[in-house]
């Protein structure tokens, strides 16, 4: 996700984490100047959902606003996007449903080893 906290107050011509933090006392939201500079500086990690609509009234926007979904490349260096088109099918040829065993063993399960 990306975080356009900064974006979306320079639109109300807020430019500073104390300027936010006022706008957010005007609706009745006071987190402490350093919760304000984390969420100023920094994408949020987790963020209550109470918490998002209060900035989303301080600052008249919606929450599609404040977050926007971006491709996450993924660790065999594919992109989300592609994995979840995969997922429903919607790309690629179908693979199988379920793992091939392996040549030379029948296709029999092994017993669990002795404890």
């Amino acid at each position: 996700m990306k975080w356009n906290l900064r974006w979306v107050a320079a639109r109300r011509d807020i430019w500073r984490p104390t300027q936010l933090q006022a706008a957010f006392a005007e609706v009745g939201f006071t987190p402490s100047l350093s919760k304000v500079a984390a969420l100023w500086s920094n994408k949020p990690i987790t963020i209550r959902l109470d918490d998002l609509d209060m900035i989303c009234t301080a600052l008249d926007c919606t929450v599609a606003d404040l977050m926007e979904a971006e491709p996450v490349e993924l660790a065999d260096g594919g992109r989300e996007s592609e994995w979840r088109a995969a997922a429903s099918g919607e790309a690629g040829p179908p693979g199988p449903a379920r793992p091939v065993p392996k040549p030379g063993s029948g296709g029999r399960r092994r017993s669990m080893p002795p404890n």
